[in-house]
């Protein structure tokens, strides 16, 4: 068993500094600490599964119990923005990659994951439809509303309007990012896809702390 966890060891040491030359904003002991949590939570999941990588309600969990977050479409969207190859599962260079955005990306690569968060059919613009079935589920409805579908009809007319720079009826990735860039405030103007500081801040200090006794 000793023999084991020292060769698991040295694997996790050798995949840490290979992939945190790969990744920005993390150093190679911090690309080891990711290692070891993706690696713990694989060992919750069932072996056959466990071998892909990590799975969609795993994955959901993260985002749920340690970021926050609620809205299902959105956190399924977060999901595809890790899973790069689109197999269906997260493998390690995606888990840490992806963090690598998440919690520490500068503004382009965070610009760049909430455009593909939000281009819910992956065709490379946020249509009409996607801003409407993303705000759908983000905005809290009033019960007096006749029609609440009315005033979010009137909201994605807006977002439009303010995005659409080269009036094609549909935000492309260049509006989108001229208009965050202009205006940073509307980096997440569909719906909450990135963590607040406090839950940044959590997350690292239990994932970068010292292992004890391992």
């Amino acid at each position: 068993m000793q023999k084991m966890s020292a060769m698991n060891r040295k694997l996790i040491q050798n995949l840490a500094e290979t992939l945190c030359k790969q990744v920005k904003h993390f150093d190679k002991r911090e690309t080891e600490c990711l290692i070891r949590l993706f690696s713990g939570l694989l060992g919750e999941q069932a072996e056959r599964r466990a071998a892909h990588g990590l799975d969609r309600v795993r994955f959901r969990n993260i985002l749920h119990n340690t970021f926050g977050m609620t809205d299902d479409m959105m956190m399924d969207s977060v999901f595809r923005a890790f899973d790069k190859d689109n197999d269906t599962y997260i493998s390690v260079k995606e888990w840490v990659e992806g963090l690598s955005v998440f919690l520490r990306g500068a503004l382009d690569e965070k610009i760049k994951f909430c455009f593909d968060v939000y281009n819910l059919h992956g065709d490379g613009y946020i249509s009409r439809e996607e801003m409407l079935q993303m705000l759908k589920d983000s905005l809290i409805r009033q019960p007096t509303e006749e029609d609440p579908d009315e005033g979010i009809k009137d909201i994605v007319e807006i977002a439009l309007k303010k995005m659409d720079h080269d009036h094609d009826g549909k935000v492309s990735y260049s509006d989108f990012e001229k208009t965050v860039k202009d205006e940073n405030l509307l980096l997440e103007a569909f719906g909450n896809c990135l963590p607040d500081a406090k839950s940044v801040l959590a997350f690292e200090q239990h994932a970068f702390q010292e292992p004890h006794g391992h």
